[in-house]
């Protein structure tokens, strides 16, 4: 970027060539210098106004790297895909890390605003496993000091995305509608062109510091009155039959198989079909809040710029051949905490724990460094070879790279590594592996040691459960595990 243009504020946006983003980062260049963001933003080319960075969320220090020289940053992050070939983890689970991530390197870099896209959170206590980690995400972002602007948004209107492409192939794909009773819930639709102007107006914006702001377009309707309008921007003849079900569960399964979408995407979606999706007048904000697009008009420009976009495709004749898939291995998993023991302490425990629980089969040496290698019984080659990250870890988060062993391909992925991380403001944290890549075969991989290892983390909650009611009911110390060297 050229001296002068230093004196605009710089922006860092996630997702920057993701479907909000790519239209957010067009309009952010006007007013900001941007940082775009992703995972393969090294195959894009700079510009006066845009420098683009390779980043990966998941990673601490790829976060921190791809936030310097950022004044603001834009949070446009879910994570409703798999981001491995193999991914063991509940989405809610990799969100926190991803977050946890951004919000301590937004701290590091002295971050003074994150812009957060979210979804409306209604007025319940018992939400769907959707919202809930939406509002986590939310408290999460705000845990290190750096104040948050949080815009709350129901279901988004635009050509890509997941909620309104879902309806639009039940409604193209159904000669009937049969319609259960979530679709008489409320939702309050809101344009993309909408959405994209309460984010601009909100980054760079102190008067909404530390607020939430809830984003609707002018229309409330039910889910089958959308439909409705759907059909008739379609030109085509509504017929709906209403049945008292099927469930939430029921319908997860046939709206995947009807849309085509996976079920990543649409099972958290349809959980979340029984809360009513409207903005509250608590968290509105003039200016922001009140989209002005109609939903019709909204759903015909999304249906052209679908439709442009096909055949835009379609005109492609040549393309280059994608590269192999990394066979790698992400595995993420929520666990307790007991009372007054943190990230660092279950981490050395867990070490431990593996030892005295797995024999006669299993056995770890940790050193003084707190490097670990553990065994089977009648082996003299350890299968893992786990080296602390000193430097990289802290109370709250202890980190190990995964630097050798018969069952780590550690020659080509010298990023492998696990993490013990307490998540912000709870009793809890979650163990994660990320970037591992197995040296057996993909196949004996994914039916032998994958299982075993989601038996074993399954067997280490299950001993933390025990830990947590011991001392509640109690009130004991817990008991220590001998430590081997």
């Amino acid at each position: 970027m050229q001296t002068e243009q230093k004196k605009r504020p710089v922006v860092a946006l996630t997702g920057a060539s993701g479907y909000i983003g790519s239209h957010l980062l067009d309009k952010l260049k006007e007013r900001f210098d941007v940082i775009a963001l992703s995972r393969s933003g090294d195959k894009q080319e700079n510009t006066d106004r845009v420098t683009w960075r390779s980043c990966d969320l998941f990673s601490q220090i790829d976060t921190e790297k791809g936030l310097q020289g950022a004044d603001i940053a834009v949070y446009l992050v879910h994570s409703m895909s798999p981001s491995a070939k193999l991914t063991q983890a509940r989405f809610e689970d990799m969100d926190v890390i991803l977050a946890d991530n951004f919000a301590q390197a937004a701290k590091k870099n002295g971050v003074k605003q994150i812009v957060y896209l979210s979804g409306i959170i209604p007025p319940e206590e018992k939400l769907s496993r959707h919202l809930r980690s939406r509002l986590e995400v939310e408290k999460i972002l705000g845990s290190y000091g750096v104040p948050v602007t949080t815009v709350r948004a129901g279901l988004i209107v635009g050509p890509k995305g997941s909620s309104f492409p879902i309806a639009e192939k039940l409604v193209k794909r159904l000669p009937v509608m049969v319609l259960p009773n979530w679709t008489r819930t409320k939702t309050h639709p809101i344009a993309l062109a909408d959405v994209l102007t309460a984010l601009q107006k909100s980054v760079g914006n102190k008067d909404v510091a530390n607020k939430a702001i809830d984003v609707g377009g002018p229309e409330v309707m039910t889910y089958k009155e959308m439909l409705e309008h759907i059909s008739r921007v379609m030109g085509k003849k509504f017929r709906s039959i209403h049945v008292p079900f099927p469930t939430i569960k029921l319908s997860r399964l046939w709206v995947k198989l009807i849309s085509g979408m996976p079920k990543e995407t649409v099972y958290p979606l349809i959980e979340s079909l029984s809360h009513p999706m409207v903005a509250q007048p608590s968290h509105y904000v003039e200016g922001i809040s009140n989209g002005k697009i109609p939903f019709d008009e909204a759903a015909k420009t999304a249906m052209d710029e679908e439709q442009k976009s096909k055949d835009s495709k379609h005109s492609k004749k040549l393309t280059l051949p994608s590269p192999p898939p990394r066979q790698d291995v992400r595995s993420v998993q929520r666990m307790p905490l007991p009372s007054g023991r943190d990230a660092g302490w279950a981490a050395k425990h867990y070490m431990n724990w593996v030892s005295e629980s797995l024999r006669p089969l299993v056995r770890t040496e940790v050193d003084d460094q707190l490097n670990c290698k553990i065994y089977l019984t009648f082996t003299k080659q350890p299968l893992l070879i786990l080296s602390y990250a000193k430097e990289r870890s802290t109370a709250h988060r202890a980190l190990y790279y995964i630097t050798g062993g018969l069952f780590a391909n550690a020659k080509e992925s010298q990023r492998g590594r696990i993490e013990f991380r307490q998540i912000p403001g709870k009793q809890e944290m979650v163990v994660a592996i990320h970037e591992y890549l197995p040296s057996l075969p993909w196949f004996v991989y994914k039916y032998t040691q994958a299982p075993i290892h989601m038996l074993v983390m399954f067997l280490y909650r299950k001993h933390l459960e025990r830990l947590v009611r011991h001392k509640k009911q109690s009130g004991l110390q817990i008991p220590q595990l001998a430590t081997k060297h």
